[in-house]
C-alpha cells in the first residue's frame, strides 16, 4: 500500500473539526451545511478553527446547495469568500463550477484559482456530475488545480473504485485524485490498494441527538427532508481514528 496516506476529514462545525483533529486527521475541509452537500463556512467557524487546530484547513467555497451552474452575482460572492478565507489564514480553497452542458467552466474556474493563489486548490465533487471525467481531468490539469475530489462518478467511492483507479493512471502524477464518499475504516484499505491514491476524504459522521427537553415537533425550520431539528450529524473522532489506524498511524493531531 502506498504510504503515507493523508486523511482529510470533511466537517461543518467547530465540534466536528476538533473531533477530526483529535482522531488524527491530517487535514480538514471546512464547510457548512453538509446536509446540502456543503456550503461556505462562516467566518467565525474558520477563525475559531484557525485558533484551535494545528492541521491545514481547506475551505469549501460554495454559495448554495443545488447545482454548480452559478450566476455572475454568485461568482462574485465566491471570489469574495476566497479573499476573506485567505485573509483569515485558510491553507487551501475547494471550488467547483460547471457550464450548462456539463463541462468544467474554464474561465470561472480560472478566476477562482487566481483569487486563491498562493493557496492550494481542490476541485470538488462537481467533478462527479460533469459530462466526461477524462475530459474534465485534463481541463483541471491544464488549469493547475492540485487535486480533484471524486467518488468516481458513482454513489460512493468504493463503488467508483475502478473509475478512480483509471483517473489515477491517467493523471500520472499531474494532479492528485482524492476519493470521497462512503469511505469508512471497513473499506478504506481496499480502496487505497485498488486505486493507488495517496489521500482519502471522509466525514466520519454519527448522529447527534438534541438534549432539548421541550420540543415542538409540529414545527419544521429547515426544508431539507427527511430532517429533524432535534438531530444532526457530527464527526466522531473514533471513526476518524479507525481510518487513520487502518492506514498505519496511531496519533491525534489536536
Amino acid at each position: 500500500m502506498p504510504a503515507p496516506v493523508l486523511v482529510e476529514a470533511c466537517v461543518d462545525s467547530i465540534e466536528s473539526a476538533l473531533a477530526a483533529a483529535a482522531g488524527g486527521a491530517h487535514r480538514i475541509e471546512l464547510c457548512a451545511n453538509l446536509v446540502e452537500g456543503g456550503t461556505t463556512p462562516s467566518a467565525g467557524t474558520l477563525a475559531l478553527c484557525r485558533t484551535r487546530l494545528r492541521i491545514p484547513i481547506f475551505v469549501l467555497v460554495r454559495p448554495r446547495g443545488g447545482d454548480f451552474l452559478y450566476s455572475a452575482a454568485e461568482l462574485a460572492v465566491m471570489l469574495e469568500d476566497i479573499r476573506r478565507a485567505k485573509d483569515a489564514g485558510a491553507h487551501g480553497a475547494v471550488v467547483g463550477v460547471l457550464r450548462a452542458d456539463g463541462a468544467i467552466d474554464v474561465e470561472r474556474t480560472r478566476q477562482l484559482i487566481a483569487a486563491a493563489r498562493p493557496l492550494q486548490v481542490t476541485f470538488h465533487r462537481a467533478f462527479d456530475v460533469c459530462r466526461d471525467a477524462g475530459e474534465a481531468l485534463e481541463t483541471l490539469i491544464g488549469l493547475g488545480v492540485e487535486r480533484v475530489l471524486t467518488s468516481g462518478q458513482a454513489a460512493t467511492a468504493p463503488q467508483g473504485a475502478d473509475t478512480i483507479a483509471r483517473l489515477v493512471r491517467r493523471a500520472a502524477g499531474r494532479i492528485g485524485v482524492l476519493p470521497g464518499g462512503g469511505i469508512t475504516a471497513d473499506n478504506v484499505e481496499a480502496l487505497v490498494r485498488s486505486t493507488g491514491v495517496a489521500e482519502v476524504h471522509l466525514t466520519g459522521a454519527v448522529t447527534r441527538r438534541s438534549d432539548m427537553a421541550f420540543r415542538a415537533p409540529q414545527v419544521e425550520i429547515g426544508n431539507v427532508a427527511p430532517r429533524s431539528e432535534y438531530e444532526w450529524s457530527v464527526t466522531d473522532p473514533e471513526q476518524i481514528r479507525r481510518v487513520v489506524e487502518s492506514l498505519g498511524e496511531k496519533k491525534g493531531r489536536l
